[in-house]
């Protein structure tokens, strides 16, 4: 999983799989849930970012341990 942070369009770039997106559904204002072409859901984009997350801090918790092993 990436995140990837735009300041200069203020949006959040969420991917969860290097399968590229076919479909894009707007689930909420500013919100898009981008899916691959057999559904699964690949990445989430979030327009002004700043306003809807907090930017400030990312943090990672109760990750599985061989993800733990792999990071450390």
């Amino acid at each position: 999983m990436k995140l990837n942070y735009y300041r200069d369009t203020d949006s959040l770039y969420i991917d969860l799989s290097s399968k590229p997106s076919t479909e894009s559904r707007e689930i909420s204002e500013g919100i898009v849930l981008d899916y691959d072409a057999e559904g699964n859901l690949v990445g989430i984009d979030i327009d002004n970012a700043s306003l809807k997350v907090d930017l400030k801090e990312v943090s990672l918790s109760k990750l599985p341990a061989d993800i733990e092993r792999l990071t450390a």
